[in-house]
């Protein structure tokens, strides 16, 4: 699960083009609407419906929103009466629309639990705030002339009459509070991976009672500051470059990879490169000037996830030597990876972290040569015109909870690095932080984490997990050449 991938979507001008229709209605605060329902990927019919809940809970009697839902049933008739429920990333990732991943990553935890995936509001059906603009003019554009604002602008004039500052993750929590309430759960087990870990910490804290334990991958704590990523991009990529160093093959294939990527940025600076590319969703032609920032942008991304990791030395070296096809490869990759609801995005990180990134920060951040300030740069424009407000500082302060909490890190994550995980242990008096060495991003999504998340889902036995498949985890071979050498 791909979350934080806001600033590749703002660098390169992908936002999110294809929302459901907004619904209108007279129905009142709290009716339950149920239906039968398939979803793309899962063969089964399905259990779906939606809560209405007020926009702005200090005044119900306002605009109302329908927050859909979607119920993956258990498979054992003696289900478990506390279900397992998903809390996506982004912010600005559609829970639904994740679904049949969710299924094959939590196929032990559905033999006795339903999997109950809920769109946070802005998102998927939830009255979502996408961004109706074509971002292909975008991707002809150097780097100097996207106008972030604008884009963020044209989005903005979108949702005229909506209060965006009402889009935010305590509200989220309320929406997900009404709708476990009216499906009848006294208890659930609650799944969060990057923003949706800081969405169970709040889930955690303003209503303790309903969870009955919590797995939080890819820590993203309350206290910490999410947005500007050049930092721990930058970490994680001089550890793929140490990584290609110390093997052998890759060494040899691509000996002064740090050097070449410095050269090739720099080349890009001066001179980007106009290419014709298919689209990876229409298969139709479309122009896009490779530039640093779209081209180190892509590098980021790429380090999420062990499988492109293993492709970008050999991406990095024959796009230096003038071979562009490896990267229109990874790029179709990155570009189909589930969308954001961008103005979810915005509402959420621009008021709750962007207001307390202080110039001091968003130096520290920049002061790198891998990607530099340019994700932070971009939610400062952004948000330079996006509706604000001021939330309150306990917001922000560590949350503390005895809730059973199994925490999960990848040592090789780019966005929230294990540091983070450590943070918010130290408030949660009964938890355990599991690190995978050769882990990346969510690691439920590509190590034995999965296994263990159901394990201690059924037994709440922190102690009785067996970490060992993380440790022993092989590193993915970096590929050497187009035919795979490596692998």
């Amino acid at each position: 699960m791909k979350m934080f991938v806001a600033p590749l979507a703002l660098a390169m001008g992908i936002l999110s083009l294809n929302a459901w229709a907004q619904e209108t209605t007279t129905e009142p605060v709290g009716t339950l609407n149920q239906e039968q329902c398939y979803l793309k990927g899962i063969s089964e019919q399905l259990n779906c419906g939606s809560v209405r809940v007020p926009e702005n809970y200090d005044a119900p009697e306002a605009r109302s929103l329908a927050i859909h839902y979607v119920i993956l049933p258990a498979v054992s008739e003696n289900k478990k009466p506390d279900p397992l429920v998903i809390l996506a990333g982004g912010p600005g990732q559609a829970a639904t629309e994740l679904a049949a991943m969710i299924d094959r990553m939590f196929r032990d935890v559905r033999q006795q639990r339903d999997i109950v995936l809920i769109d946070q509001r802005g998102t998927g059906r939830s009255d979502p705030l996408a961004c109706e603009m074509s971002y292909v003019e975008e991707l002809v554009k150097t780097d100097d002339e996207i106008d972030l604002a604008e884009l963020s602008q044209q989005c903005l004039e979108t949702h005229a009459g909506r209060d965006l500052t009402q889009y935010h993750t305590v509200n989220a929590i309320r929406d997900f509070e009404a709708v476990r309430e009216a499906l009848g759960y006294e208890q659930v087990n609650l799944y969060g991976g990057s923003y949706g870990s800081r969405a169970g910490l709040v889930y955690m804290r303003e209503a303790p009672d309903a969870v009955r334990s919590a797995v939080l991958d890819a820590m993203a704590p309350v206290q910490v500051v999410v947005g500007p990523f050049g930092r721990h991009g930058a970490a994680s990529f001089e550890q793929m470059l140490s990584d290609c160093a110390a093997e052998e093959g890759c060494r040899n294939a691509f000996p002064n990879l740090a050097e070449t990527y410095q050269s090739l940025m720099a080349n890009l600076s001066e001179s980007p490169v106009p290419l014709t590319v298919r689209d990876p969703l229409t298969n139709q032609p479309t122009d896009i000037l490779i530039t640093a920032g779209r081209f180190s942008s892509v590098m980021r991304v790429g380090l999420y996830h062990p499988t492109t990791r293993q492709m970008l030395p050999f991406v990095i070296q024959r796009t230096s030597e003038g071979d562009y096809t490896p990267l229109t490869g990874l790029l179709g990759t990155t570009m189909t990876q589930s969308e954001l609801y961008m103005g979810l995005t915005l509402s959420v990180l621009c008021s709750e972290d962007l207001a307390r990134a202080t110039p001091e920060l968003l130096a520290e951040d920049g002061a790198n040569d891998f990607i530099g300030s340019r994700t932070g740069d971009a939610f400062v424009d952004m948000c330079s015109v996006w509706p604000q407000a001021e939330r309150p500082a306990d917001w922000f302060e560590p949350v503390e909870s005895d809730i059973p909490t199994l925490i999960l890190s990848g040592e090789l994550d780019p966005v929230t690095p294990p540091a983070w995980g450590e943070m918010a242990a130290e408030t949660l008096s009964n938890s355990r932080h599991l690190v995978a060495p050769k882990g990346a991003h969510t690691i439920v999504g590509h190590t034995c984490a999965n296994k263990l998340a159901a394990q201690f889902i059924k037994d709440l036995d922190l102690t009785a997990l067996d970490a060992s498949c993380l440790e022993n985890q092989r590193a993915q071979p970096f590929i050497l050449n187009s035919n795979g050498k490596g692998l």
